[in-house]
């Protein structure tokens, strides 16, 4: 499979048209496009219809959230709910001069400059917030990997964004 990137406005539209839970945006350009769609592994549906996070995020929800910062804080939120024993693997994520994930506030204050951390809603976890938002949507593609979804769906969980 292959990697483009689409400029914020595009991938937004994209987003928009979003008909199910973790729908990939190859699908959505399938329907857009008239294009006949892939068959789909057996199981495929099963298995994401098991899994909690997928259960719990919809477009619609996130879409709901009036920034950028508003759905991170909200997709995290919802992975925090799903793999409440396993969240704090995440603390290990670090950038190359920050912490990106802590206990709290100050914890992150200490770790550099201009952090501008939020308390991550529902969870007793801080994370920094004042990244661009091709870093959120890495920092959200290594937490979904840190709780141990594959590369798959842990693009479809940075999606959401």
């Amino acid at each position: 499979m292959k990697r483009i990137e689409v400029e914020d406005d595009l991938y937004a539209y994209i987003a928009s048209h979003t008909q199910q839970i973790g729908e990939s945006a190859s699908d959505i350009l399938r329907r857009l496009l008239g294009l006949e769609p892939l068959p789909k592994h057996a199981g495929d549906e099963q298995k994401q219809g098991r899994d909690p996070v997928f259960n719990r995020l919809n477009q619609q929800d996130v879409n709901v959230q009036k920034s950028v910062v508003a759905r991170f804080l909200y997709i995290l939120s919802m992975l925090y709910r799903s793999h409440p024993e396993q969240f704090d693997k995440v603390l290990a994520l670090r950038g190359r001069d920050r912490q990106y994930f802590g206990r709290s506030q100050d914890e992150l204050l200490t770790s550099g400059n201009s952090t501008n951390p939020k308390a991550i809603p529902g969870s007793p976890y801080w994370v920094v917030t004042n990244n661009n938002t091709t870093k959120k949507k890495s920092m959200l593609t290594q937490v979904a990997e840190k709780l141990g979804y594959n590369a798959t769906d842990a693009e479809k969980i940075r999606d959401f964004l």
